[in-house]
């Protein structure tokens, strides 16, 4: 299969699953299973339950999907589970 034929679409991870896979949300409103692509893995790009993400899904499959991508957070989440605050 090309890569050209897969569908991408933007959702949320819902929730953290064993073995590196999500269950994503995405807009909208079907779930999938999805796991991190290899780049993702080979630099510790870490995939947070809440955080936006962009999937890759095969038009044969369409319950499992590849994150591709993961949108930076404004800050305010991450900030406030590692205990940072900013100035104001």
């Amino acid at each position: 299969m090309a890569k050209e034929q897969l569908l991408e679409m933007d959702g949320t991870v819902v929730d953290v699953l064993p073995n590196a896979q999500f269950r994503v949300k995405l807009d909208n409103g079907a779930q999938l299973t999805s796991y991190a692509n290899g780049k993702m893995r080979k630099f510790r790009i870490r995939i947070l339950q809440g955080d936006r993400v962009k999937v890759e899904l095969s038009p044969y499959d369409l319950t499992r999907a590849r994150i591709s991508f993961r949108y930076r957070d404004t800050g305010s989440r991450r900030e406030a589970a590692s205990g940072v605050t900013s100035a104001s």
